[in-house]
């Protein structure tokens, strides 16, 4: 038997008591995300180039580049300049909400350069105008938007309104602390930083309709089981699943952290925050609010209903 059989059998017989905790689980949870909607208002995001517009241009300066010395000669002849190393030689040279000329702007930072240091090469020079950046703002928080309502009509197509509950508060909870994760960190936030909070609302999902297609065919199965027990149950059923998924995809993205670059860095950084926070709030977000909205109450017949009152 192979060591991933081996784990997935070990997982297969776990009996978590998943739910002991799931009012814990819950408040924190309300508690990161009004706390990540603070830090969202307050302090903000470090918006990229895309977004807030300005100049970016990354250039390799020598074999080994004296980042004080650029970040030297650059400021004292050019506001709002900010420079970083990007990769091993390179050299990232941006400024933020240039107002200015852009071609002016370009051909001043290459002329400083070029008088100051013998080799010089430009891998990549982009400008976007403040125009554009907050119309790609617009569209981007639309793209999010539109996916969430998308995804709720699925979901409550596919199964009952209390599910769609459920798992449209673990979206919103996955997508609002990515944010924040973003607002405290400083990470650069930009078109790839959308398309990093799509791809963990879109694996966030996924991970809890397993949980759910568990728990739909556990409630037809076992009719009178207490919720609790049903849904530990199906929690612990689907965890070889769940924990795998989650091992191999954070693994994956420990190579780009490391190995990808500065251009897949904030991309990676918070995907990798994002999967690890999705597998958690497929087990104690979307699960535990069926706790509070028992799918079972539509099937209760209207006479039973009458008697009970």
């Amino acid at each position: 038997m192979s060591i991933i059989s081996k784990i997935r059998v070990s997982l297969n017989n776990c009996k978590v008591d998943f739910m002991s905790i799931h009012k814990i689980a819950l408040a924190l949870s309300i508690i990161f995300m009004i706390g990540s909607l603070i830090l969202v208002f307050t302090k903000g995001l470090n918006y990229g180039i895309d977004f807030a517009g300005g100049v970016l241009i990354e250039v390799r300066i020598d074999e080994n580049p004296d980042i004080s010395k650029i970040r030297e000669v650059l400021s004292n002849k050019i506001d709002d300049i900010h420079i970083q190393e990007s990769g091993e030689n390179d050299v990232q040279i941006r400024v933020s909400k240039a107002s200015q000329d852009q071609d002016k702007l370009i051909k001043k930072i290459q002329n400083i350069l070029e008088e100051n240091f013998t080799k010089v090469e430009y891998r990549k020079i982009d400008f976007v105008g403040p125009q554009v950046g907050s119309e790609l703002i617009f569209k981007g928080f639309l793209a999010l938007f539109l996916s969430f309502i998308f995804i709720m009509i699925y979901i409550w197509i596919r199964f009952d309104w209390q599910f769609g509950l459920g798992g449209i508060f673990a979206l919103l909870h996955d997508a609002i602390v990515t944010l924040g994760f973003f607002s405290i960190t400083g990470l650069e936030f930009n078109l790839t930083s959308i398309a990093s909070i799509l791809t963990i609302i879109g694996y966030s999902i996924n991970d809890s309709v397993v949980i759910y297609d568990r728990i739909r065919e556990n409630l037809r199965n076992y009719k009178k089981m207490d919720l609790i027990i049903l849904i530990n149950s199906s929690t612990n059923s689907t965890l070889s699943r769940t924990i795998l998924t989650a091992s191999t995809t954070l693994i994956s993205l420990l190579a780009l952290i490391f190995f990808g670059g500065e251009a897949l860095f904030s991309f990676s950084v918070a995907t990798f925050f994002g999967i690890a926070l999705g597998t958690y709030s497929s087990i104690y977000i979307s699960a535990p609010i069926l706790l509070y909205f028992d799918p079972r109450k539509k099937d209760e017949p209207v006479s039973d209903k009458k008697n009970k009152n």
